[in-house]
């Protein structure tokens, strides 16, 4: 969708630290994940089609196995879904220990203790430790099966407007897979990708350059 200079580069590599704190996420590891899904959607070689899944849970579980698989490099990928994703080999072999995401935990614990109004707070923790793997569920789980279509991409993906502005415009699962690289994710009139305006603002401050063909 655009390139961006090394600098912002590393920048947002450690704050995608940061925000996802204890669900951190592999930047190549999610990208072959990715490329796989797009180029295998709804298939039986798609990580994570819900239609191929009895049901939410198995989906996600097939899903972090092939991610771990591709972490720890156990498993190569297929030579056109590797290279042109961002790498920092050093970064991720540390930021990827398990005691690491465990203290991501007690902090957020201790946050909660802190700050809660009511102890009913507390049952928000959870979805605070595995926020990152909720999300891949509903995008992944609901962007296949509810909604409606705008495209026929030979897939099952759907457009989940209604609680799309949750997931920041990625429940437009099938105006993203016919257009994958396309940086605004909305397409008709009542459509609003909440991302794309934050991507002008990067492209006006010089932090990332979209591609022109694909800046709209």
């Amino acid at each position: 969708m655009f390139h961006i200079p090394k600098f912002w580069e590393r920048f947002f590599y450690v704050m995608t630290f940061v925000t996802q704190g204890s669900s951190y996420l592999n930047p190549r590891a999610y990208a072959i994940l990715h490329r796989m899904h797009h180029a295998y959607s709804d298939t039986e070689k798609d990580p994570h089609s819900p239609h191929f899944f009895p049901n939410l849970f198995a989906m996600m579980w097939q899903t972090k196995s092939m991610y771990a698989d591709f972490v720890t490099k156990s498993v190569a990928p297929a030579p056109e879904f590797s290279g042109n994703y961002p790498e920092w080999k050093r970064f991720d072999k540390f930021f990827d220990l398990w005691l690491l995401r465990i203290l991501w935990g007690v902090l957020y614990t201790c946050f909660y203790f802190q700050f809660m109004p009511n102890f009913w707070f507390l049952l928000l923790l959870p979805v605070h430790y595995l926020m990152g793997p909720i999300h891949g569920a509903i995008v992944n789980w609901c962007g296949h099966k509810y909604g409606y279509r705008n495209f026929d991409n030979r897939d099952k993906s759907k457009n989940t407007l209604v609680v799309d502005f949750l997931m920041m415009g990625e429940l437009y699962q099938n105006n993203h897979h016919k257009f994958p690289n396309r940086i605004n994710f909305a397409f008709r009139w009542f459509e609003l990708d909440p991302t794309y305006p934050l991507t002008r603002i990067l492209k006006l401050f010089r932090i990332i350059h979209p591609r022109p063909a694909l800046a709209s």
